[in-house]
């Protein structure tokens, strides 16, 4: 599980680590599977709405002492961009392929539907200056 801060303590839980950091915003990976993580998520876990029981990620951050970021679309587009070529390298997607695996829409039709939102994107970007 990822989260993306404004604000973070200066030492997080372990299984809680700083994956990437820019000046306004941090990336934080949360071992989801920790014993640790597991019995905090307990501790924390109230009724959201009638009969449905869950953590307010507003409480998740508050105890892990950090302030919430929405990334930007950028931001995301950029990290699908980069998840999508590590798709098309992997190993277990080639040999997929390679038994035959002819989907009607590939890898390479996500990357660019993603291209294409960039370029749009950037076209917004340029034209509200």
């Amino acid at each position: 599980m990822k989260l993306y801060a404004k604000t973070i303590l200066q030492t997080l839980p372990a299984w809680a680590t700083v994956v990437t950091k820019s000046a306004d915003l941090f990336e934080v990976e949360i071992n989801d599977e920790h014993p640790n993580f597991q019995s905090l998520l307990e501790e924390l876990e109230t009724e959201i709405d009638l009969g449905t029981f869950g953590v307010k990620a507003e409480d998740l951050c508050s105890r892990l002492g950090i302030e919430m970021s929405s990334p930007s679309l950028q931001q995301l587009v950029e990290q699908a961009q980069t998840l999508i070529s590590l798709i098309a390298t992997h190993p277990d997607y080639k040999q997929l392929l390679d038994k035959g695996y002819q989907p009607d829409l590939n890898v390479a039709d996500a990357s660019t539907a993603l291209t294409y939102l960039q370029w749009e994107l950037e076209r917004n970007r340029e034209s509200s200056v």
